[in-house]
């Protein structure tokens, strides 16, 4: 009894930790995760687990965006459908497919981003949105979707390329952090299902941890509007940089180079 109340409380400081992280620039399954692998859960369960207590945390930091107009839902609507479906086809394929595979791609892509971000320091300080129609609306959509069914096959960055993938439309990094809070809600809700289904999901550890994922997203999302897009871009090269070496220790551990 002790040993689940020590369990429960652990998951919820981690949560809210993660809650703050990701509300503001993605990168909080670096703490969930590993939270949640203390229960020696197998790794799909805490996968699903950790999506459950995700939905919680992005939902509340999207809803602190939305109330302060800093998500563009005349073009995020459009996207919705599609992330759905595609993170619950990537969540599906996550169970039965290993998706190490994919890590060399995901760090060569996570270097590209933290490098264009650090290099272009007035990038995403001023919106300049221009609206995309055509082959250009096609391309972004499919952007789109190559990030949610990664999202519900592996996961990790999610936020980050979706900030990135905002930034590159021309919304500053308050719009692109709020556009993608909606996205990544989608995407862990479309995910969640499939785990749900699949019965991999523990929801007296997930409801910990959302419960501090509460916490942490409210006080993140405010934080982030008060302090603007200086405080987004300072943790979004921070946190790019600190997945970037996660990444690559676990993948070069994985191949018994280290």
């Amino acid at each position: 009894m002790e040993g689940d109340l020590l369990i429960g409380i652990i998951l919820f400081f981690a949560g809210a930790l993660a809650g703050f992280i990701d509300s503001i620039v993605g990168g909080g399954g670096l703490i969930s995760l590993p939270a949640l692998m203390l229960t020696n859960m197998p790794v799909a369960m805490c996968l699903g687990t950790n999506k459950l207590s995700s939905v919680f945390g992005s939902g509340t930091a999207m809803i602190n965006f939305a109330k302060n107009k800093l998500v563009d839902w005349g073009f995020v609507k459009r996207i919705m459908p599609f992330t759905l479906i595609m993170s619950m086809i990537g969540a599906y394929i996550a169970v039965y497919v290993p998706g190490t595979f994919l890590k060399p791609l995901i760090i060569v892509l996570l270097l590209a981003v933290f490098i264009v971000v650090l290099t272009k320091k007035d990038w995403g300080a001023i919106a300049q949105v221009e609206r995309k129609s055509g082959w250009k609306l096609f391309a972004y959509v499919a952007v789109a979707i190559i990030i949610a069914l990664y999202d519900g096959f592996l996961g990790p960055g999610t936020g980050m390329f979706l900030i990135f993938y905002f930034l590159f439309m021309g919304y500053d990094f308050l719009g692109a952090s709020g556009n993608a809070k909606v996205l990544n809600t989608v995407s862990n809700f479309g995910s969640l299902m499939v785990f749900i289904y699949m019965d991999q999901v523990n929801y007296g550890y997930g409801l910990a941890v959302a419960a501090g994922q509460i916490i942490g997203a409210t006080t993140g999302s405010k934080l982030a509007m008060v302090k603007g897009a200086g405080l987004v871009r300072f943790l979004f090269i921070s946190m790019s940089l600190t997945m970037l070496i996660k990444l690559s220790y676990d993948y070069l551990l994985s191949q018994g180079i280290i």
